[in-house]
């Protein structure tokens, strides 16, 4: 049933991943969960969709939250899914359109750590960083290390940076660790 799945939003899943945030995504080496994908193969949500109405998320569903979230934000996979049902949550409350200008917003951060402060081994923190931090935390701690690096070379300029968003995620509680224990997918 999966083959008859059409996703139709790139930003975000229809079980509540921030995909632009993914680091597949952005090396642009991300299958997705679109038809005939390996991931759509072993995706339970997507037969759903289709089950349902072909739904674009979840949150459209009578019937979510659904079992089939049941420990879903308990594992990582290459990207955080810490987020996954209060991501999902946040998108119905604030309407998709003001989701997805968040969305973007992050993006353009992620991208700007990329280009700026990625020695060539902080991709995949750097995406689960942007995703599980408060947007406008990103933006004062871009601003702060834009002031303070100028002069650094690449590693220093990463390495500062990630300390200051363990020291965000920290006075947040957030963890920026990838949880793999048990990962299911």
């Amino acid at each position: 049933m999966t083959n008859t799945f059409g996703r139709v939003d790139d930003l975000f899943s229809l079980c509540g991943l921030n995909c632009s945030l993914c680091p597949l995504f952005i090396r642009e080496n991300c299958p997705g969960c679109r038809a005939g994908s390996p991931c759509a193969e072993v995706c339970e949500f997507a037969p759903c969709s289709v089950e349902h109405g072909d739904l674009t998320y979840c949150y459209e569903c009578e019937e979510y939250p659904c079992p089939k979230y049941d420990g879903v934000d308990e594992h990582d996979s290459l990207m955080s899914h810490r987020n996954q049902k209060t991501d999902m949550i946040k998108a119905k409350t604030m309407g998709i359109e003001k989701y997805h200008e968040e969305q973007l917003a992050k993006k353009e951060i992620l991208d700007c750590l990329l280009r700026e402060y990625d020695n060539g081994r902080r991709d995949v923190f750097f995406c689960m960083t942007v995703n599980l931090l408060d947007l406008e935390d990103l933006k004062i701690i871009i601003e702060k290390a834009d002031g303070s690096t100028a002069e650094m070379e690449l590693d220093d300029k990463s390495d500062y940076m990630k300390s200051l968003l363990i020291e965000c995620g920290q006075k947040r509680n957030i963890e920026l660790k990838l949880r793999r224990d048990g990962y299911y997918g």
